[in-house]
């Protein structure tokens, strides 16, 4: 992306090149200072933390996790990581409507799996 917007000329195929690999670097080193980045942890981690939590919760995680990908996605990010729906839309680059609707219908499998628990 910074290369389509940048303005520079450069001298040789070399210049670009290295000027290429040192912007890649740097927006590396600033995704890994992200916050973004700090404040999340990887679902993995979550489902290994889950044996220190009660049962039910478990039960629940486990249910979360048979969901598919994007009902998945936008229940972790909303009652994992506690991030609202207009920041997931900007996350996953969606209507804040679709993801009120996908949250809706994530409740509405994960009580079927449940058995009736309300979530949520």
């Amino acid at each position: 992306m910074k290369y389509a917007l940048s303005s520079i000329l450069f001298e040789s195929k070399e210049h670009e090149k290295a000027w290429m690999i040192r912007v890649t670097i740097n927006q590396c080193k600033d995704f890994m200072k992200s916050i973004f980045r700090r404040k999340t942890i990887s679902l993995e981690e979550v489902v290994s933390l889950s044996d220190e939590q009660k049962e039910d919760y478990r039960e629940v995680l486990e249910a979360v996790l048979t969901l598919p990908q994007k009902y998945k996605d936008v229940v972790y990010l909303y009652y994992y990581e506690g991030y609202s729906a207009v920041e997931i839309g900007e996350m996953l680059g969606k209507n804040v409507n679709t993801i009120y609707t996908l949250l809706a219908r994530s409740r509405e499998k994960l009580k079927e799996k449940l058995g009736g628990y309300e979530i949520g």
